[in-house]
């Protein structure tokens, strides 16, 4: 097999170079005179993150598409620590990208299942107070592209960075609480009412009134009640603008459209 060099790194001060290699070895080299300090062993599939110390020379880590992620000392040589990012019922989750926090004391992975992995020293109580999954309303939601060819939410017409804040949602698309919501910058401060509750009751075809997710819920127009919420947002936003006497950004192309489920 033709060895190819899949990822290249240098150490904090440039000392030495660090290469990737589709044989799964990590070689260490004198950035000076070239010559092959260590190869390293330990990852089993081909290795496509390398990410040096914010400021120790010697540290470098690697993580690849075998789900490890390695902690190395290279001046020695030697491996400081391995994690296996092992997911119950799925195998393993290859890891796309890691970066170390300003003070090294932490760093951040992200892998093929779209998880965010968060290593370091101390408890963890800090991140218990944020929700396992965490989407945006708007994350999957089509674009188009006006006459001038600037990009438009399909359903708002609005251009994406002029739009209100969006909702925070679950993997189903169900609303997170109020609690979470203010965790949205622009919703820090926001009321209750502005905020959208978990749970909400709905009569069904029978008469009876049934709890139901709110995100889940529509109006007549096949509209989700998080869309309707947020094109009212939008209808606020716009009559304070005009109260205040500015002029609107950007004001969208008119056309008929049909408006489509969130």
């Amino acid at each position: 097999t033709k060895l190819k060099v899949t990822m290249v790194a240098w150490d904090r001060y440039d000392a030495t170079v660090i290469t990737a290699v589709n044989n799964f070895l990590l070689k260490v080299w004198n950035s000076s005179t070239g010559q092959l300090l260590h190869s390293l062993s330990g990852h089993d599939d081909e290795v496509f993150v390398l990410e040096a110390h914010p400021f120790d020379q010697r540290i470098v880590l690697s993580a690849g598409h075998d789900g490890n992620i390695f902690v190395w000392d290279i001046d020695k040589g030697t491996k400081i620590r391995n994690y296996f990012n092992m997911i119950e019922g799925q195998g393993h989750g290859a890891v796309f990208d890691c970066k170390f926090s300003p003070d090294g004391q932490h760093f951040a992975c992200t892998d093929s299942h779209g998880h965010l992995l968060l290593f370091g020293f101390g408890c963890n109580k800090y991140y218990e107070k944020i929700p396992d999954q965490m989407f945006f309303h708007t994350d999957y939601r089509p674009l188009i592209r006006d006459a001038n060819n600037y990009v438009l939410d399909e359903q708002t017409q609005q251009a994406p960075h002029l739009m209100p804040p969006p909702f925070l949602v679950d993997v189903d698309g169900n609303p997170h609480p109020t609690r979470f919501q203010r965790l949205v910058p622009g919703r820090e401060n926001c009321k209750d009412e502005q905020l959208i509750p978990q749970l909400g009751y709905v009569a069904n075809g029978d008469g009876e009134v049934v709890e139901q997710v709110i995100g889940q819920q529509t109006n007549d127009q096949d509209e989700s009640i998080l869309d309707g919420m947020i094109r009212e947002l939008q209808r606020e936003q716009d009559l304070r603008l005009i109260n205040e006497g500015e002029t609107l950004p950007n004001p969208p192309v008119n056309r008929s459209h049909s408006v489509n489920g969130g």
